[in-house]
């Protein structure tokens, strides 16, 4: 049994893992990074890039459908190359993999460690049953996977998750896709677009990042312009066929529906990589789903010199929150027991279809019913959307009623991605509605739309300050 020691045990080499792998070091502790897998963060393997490539094939794919309205025509029609638009979704992929490996293999060998760890007690950690670490501080930092329905599993291998769909040779002629959260959305929308028939299945009406009802509703009718969506639906059976898989379910009518698809993608959500790091041995506190309890300002699971970042928390699953949860985490490691609260930003989530889609701070779901206004605006038409024949989307602002401070905003529409920046900013500036009103806006921008929520969200400020008028 090989026996190290070092100050601050990181398990897990993801973005979350990485940054507080140097916080550590900068914080002036020895760190071992230890990690089971391949490296390579789940980012660039199976996420945020891969699905932006596919995406920008997709609006290339897509972009002649507008030709015409702008007066434009296409001699002969876009034929989609599925083998080639795989080849290039893998390889820019694996060049965005090789940036992080070069990134990874700048650490010191003396600091990396490969193999599943699993705690053992307090201070102790088995690494690929052959190295015991021993350490005073741990980070968790292990990330998440795909979590399957148990109905979906008898599909085998005509079961996909968005980690699979990546490894395609090419694309496939029809598939159902089980959840219109973000990954699901960009997905299907991306393979509708490339020429692959789709459906869409959701329970309960989610759908994206909403809690606002009308926006909400006003995506589910944008995308079910393009592709079949059910967003209350309710599946009968889900079965494995020679040629792929049949789904069937309930019609409109009432009656059963029968679809035959070459796979299934799972797109309902991740879960966290905690089940087998022996957590139990810890001593800590876990909730229900075994998850470290911690304190989101200082990444601490309780009073003990352990601390949790990135997805393995089961929070804010987004490489923006993780890097900064793994630099709160490193640093705190390397500090205690003298930890303090580290830097939280305005929460902000994109999703990249199109129209794009974005939330900034507050739901409204988590607004006091009474305490808050609605500013809203419609994007079509809007000028500068309307010009570019993007004017689809619906912005609602969120203020609170005594103060005018500006809360949150939940938004379908063009540029949503840049908006939701502004959005996010202001919230962390804690700006009112009026302060925000004082900022330029340019002439002809989409984000004179914004302004325009912003006026609806002063005025209905206004109308709850004025003292009420008195009958005659």
């Amino acid at each position: 049994m090989q026996r190290v020691t070092t100050d601050v045990a990181v398990i897990g080499a993801g973005t979350a893992g990485l940054a507080a792998y140097r916080a550590a070091i900068a914080g002036g502790k020895r760190a071992l990074l230890v990690e089971r897998g391949p490296h390579g963060t789940t980012c660039a393997r199976v996420g945020c890039m891969p699905s932006k490539l596919l995406i920008a094939a997709a609006e290339a794919a897509h972009a002649p459908a507008r030709w015409a309205e702008f007066g434009l025509a296409l001699d002969g029609a876009v034929r989609v190359d599925g083998t080639a638009v795989m080849a290039r979704v893998r390889r820019e992929r694996d060049r965005f993999v090789g940036f992080v490996l070069d990134g990874v293999e700048a650490i010191p060998a003396e600091d990396r460690l490969e193999g599943e760890a699993r705690f053992v007690a307090p201070g102790r950690l088995l690494v690929g049953g052959r190295t015991e670490v021993a350490f005073s501080r741990a980070v968790i930092a292990t990330g998440s996977a795909p979590a399957i329905p148990a109905f979906l599993r008898p599909l085998g291998e005509r079961l996909v998750v968005n980690d699979d769909v990546f490894e395609w040779q090419t694309l496939p002629r029809a598939v159902a896709v089980f959840g219109p959260g973000v990954i699901g959305l960009e997905l299907g929308q991306a393979l509708a677009r490339l020429g692959v028939r789709v459906w869409m299945f959701s329970i309960g009406g989610v759908l994206g990042p909403f809690s606002d009802a009308a926006v909400r509703d006003y995506a589910a009718r944008t995308f079910a312009g393009e592709f079949e969506l059910d967003p209350d639906a309710r599946v009968l059976g889900v079965e494995r066929t020679p040629e792929g898989a049949e789904v069937r379910f309930a019609a409109p009518d009432g009656g059963e529906a029968r679809i035959a698809v070459d796979y299934v993608v799972a797109a309902t959500g991740r879960a966290p990589n905690v089940a087998g790091l022996g957590l139990e041995n810890l001593g800590i506190a876990l909730d229900g789903r075994g998850v470290p309890i911690y304190d989101p300002s200082t990444m601490q699971c309780g009073a003990d010199p352990v601390f949790i970042a990135g997805d393995a928390n089961a929070d804010l699953t987004l490489l923006h929150e993780a890097a900064d949860e793994g630099h709160i985490a490193g640093a705190n490691a390397a500090r205690f027991p003298a930890v303090k609260p580290g830097l939280r930003r305005a929460p902000l989530a994109v999703v990249f279809t199109d129209p794009q889609l974005a939330v900034v701070g507050a739901r409204r779901a988590g607004l006091a019913e009474g305490r808050y206004v609605v500013g809203a605006v419609s994007f079509e038409n809007q000028g500068r959307s309307r010009v570019m024949l993007r004017n689809r989307g619906l912005l609602h602002v969120y203020a609170d009623a005594a103060s005018g401070r500006f809360l949150g905003a939940e938004m379908i529409g063009p540029d949503a991605e840049h908006l939701a920046h502004l959005l996010a900013w202001a919230l962390q500036m804690k700006l009112t509605v009026p302060q925000m009103l004082e900022m330029p806006f340019y002439h002809p921008v989409v984000e004179e739309g914004l302004r325009t929520a912003l006026r609806d969200a002063d005025a209905r400020l206004a109308a709850r300050r004025a003292p009420p008028r008195l009958a005659a």
